[in-house]
């Protein structure tokens, strides 16, 4: 890796002018109390927040809607939009009634036909949601403020589903929307969350503005993580895309901007020495980053390529290169997030022992690699899959392999990888990503980990042994029974080789101390947050 570091990265960023252009003044936006002005981590290409596993996505699906239960910090469900429920005492029908006061932006209240249309759309898209789809037997409306799911057996994660905090959460919206095509994007942004989507603001490129729900009744609870009260304490919040990282930092440093969701390890520094500014970690279970294959096409629908990659993979090349100090990250040889119950060290010695390039080369030449051109997707706006399309494409190169980046967008980048056209034809083989530590804990959360063929996650990976396992991990019956199944998992998992764990690492995100009530989560969530 010669000269291929995370200082020379950040090099890039440190030279870039002060001068650009920021989106409003500085004067303007001290005074102004009741705007929320955020750096988002990325341009807003897409609007569906089923259709992709995004995050900047993601986030915006929390502006607009809303979940019928949602996970707090102890990874509890707790009730969101349901407000009364029941479980038979055979434990396969689930009644649920709607809280009160629950409202559409354009004016239609949520009925209990909308839950049902959305969690269908859901579970064509989820993959908790697809282990659920099969085991029910009905899931209908019951009048208009409820609806009754009953199961062919016992699914004593079905809540668990319902509450999903991340990728995918069951966001629900009208029915004639989420009776859309689940692989198709809808683009009109009707929900009935704690902020309606500005459609006349919205500027691609620039800035996505959301405005209060004055309508919207939150809950009494307090918030944790997405479940509680969803509060609004402004009218108004501004998503910013702005490209240049020495940008961000000014328009944050003069108060032109209020918080900063992922500055770079290389401008840390400056914030912490400006006293009106503060950093915390930007979720409580870190970041865990991946390079994931195209299964669909050579040269990587050969497993013995993914292996030969994997030989020569090393954890401490994609850290130090994209976040430098190492009190910020650890190797994390495993395919479940370290630190929680399901992580594992099975068959972790494919990813932590010597690096032979001999020996992968080798490999090469059995799986009758024909000199294929390899498209490495390369963000070029984000550092995550920045650094990693550069890191995997030097040691791509070093194999022998004929590879070429592919710079743009990460909107760009979002959108082509759920193409499955050949690379040559607007597809791809490889690009790189990163997941919160909440998106991959277990077997049911761990979208990558799919292997479901064309109904996998971008990448599409096929293997029955995975799914079969599973399988057998959601019906388990003790945590003992669930940790010996998710061994086995990562055991074949390093078989077969879905994607590369490249690390594990702590994202920091920074605000002006004006800023108050922001909530630690897997998510942005911008209820509860006040400029005082």
């Amino acid at each position: 890796m010669a000269g291929l570091t995370r200082r020379g990265f950040g090099g890039m960023a440190a030279g870039a002018a002060l001068t650009g252009s920021l989106p409003f003044g500085a004067a303007s936006a001290a005074a102004d109390n009741k705007t929320l002005r955020f750096i988002a981590q990325s341009d807003l290409r897409v609007l569906d927040p089923l259709w992709t596993t995004a995050y900047i996505t993601r986030n915006h699906g929390y502006m607009v809607f809303d979940t019928p239960f949602a996970i707090d910090a102890e990874f509890v469900p707790h009730p969101q939009m349901v407000g009364e429920h029941a479980l038979s005492s055979d434990q396969l029908t689930y009644n649920f009634k709607l809280r009160d006061g629950l409202g559409f932006h354009d004016g239609s209240p949520v009925r209990g036909a909308d839950c049902v249309a959305s969690l269908k759309r859901w579970m064509a898209r989820d993959g908790l949601g697809q282990s659920l789809k099969p085991v029910i037997d009905t899931m209908t409306p019951d009048g208009d403020k409820g609806f009754t799911i009953k199961l062919k057996e016992a699914f004593p994660l079905l809540l668990d589903g319902l509450a999903k905090v991340s990728s995918l959460p069951p966001f629900i919206m009208p029915e004639r929307l989420a009776n859309t095509d689940p692989f198709q994007q809808i683009t009109e942004m009707v929900g009935s969350g704690p902020f309606k989507f500005v459609k006349e603001e919205f500027e691609p490129g620039h800035r996505v503005v959301y405005a209060r729900n004055t309508d919207y009744k939150p809950r009494a609870e307090p918030p944790s993580w997405a479940s509680g009260g969803k509060v609004v304490k402004v009218d108004r919040v501004e998503w910013l895309y702005i490209p240049d990282a020495m940008t961000k930092v000014a328009a944050l440093t003069n108060g032109e901007a209020d918080w900063w969701e992922n500055p770079t390890a290389d401008v840390l520094p400056v914030l912490t020495g400006n006293s009106d500014i503060a950093i915390m970690p930007d979720n409580p279970l870190g970041q865990m980053t991946m390079v994931r294959f195209n299964c669909l096409y050579p040269p990587f629908d050969n497993p013995k390529m993914r292996q030969a990659v994997l030989m020569v993979t090393d954890q401490r090349d994609f850290m130090r290169t994209l976040v430098g100090d190492q009190k910020y990250w650890e190797v994390c040889a495993s395919f479940f997030t370290c630190g929680t119950p399901m992580a594992s060290t099975v068959g972790s010695e494919a990813l932590t022992g010597p690096r032979d390039y001999d020996k992968a080369k080798a490999l090469i030449k059995e799986a009758g690699y024909k000199g294929e051109k390899i498209m490495v997707l390369d963000a070029v706006d984000l550092p995550n899959p920045h650094v990693q399309a550069i890191v995997i494409f030097d040691v791509l190169k070093r194999l022998g392999l004929n590879a070429e980046l592919v710079s743009a967008d990460w909107g760009t980048v979002v959108t082509r990888r759920a193409s499955k056209k050949p690379p040559e034809e607007g597809g791809w083989n490889i690009f790189g990503t990163g997941w919160v530590g909440a998106d991959l804990m277990d077997p049911t959360t761990n979208l990558a980990l799919q292997t479901k063929g064309d109904a996998a996650w971008f990448g599409w990976p096929k293997d029955d042994r995975i799914e079969t396992l599973r399988a057998a991990w959601i019906k388990a019956a003790t945590p003992a029974e669930r940790k010996k199944i998710a061994d086995d998992i990562q055991q074949r998992a390093f078989e077969i080789v879905p994607y590369l764990p490249t690390g594990e690492w702590t994202q920091m995100t920074a605000y002006r101390k004006n800023v108050k009530g922001i909530i630690s989560a897997p998510a942005f969530l911008m209820w509860n947050v006040e400029k005082v």
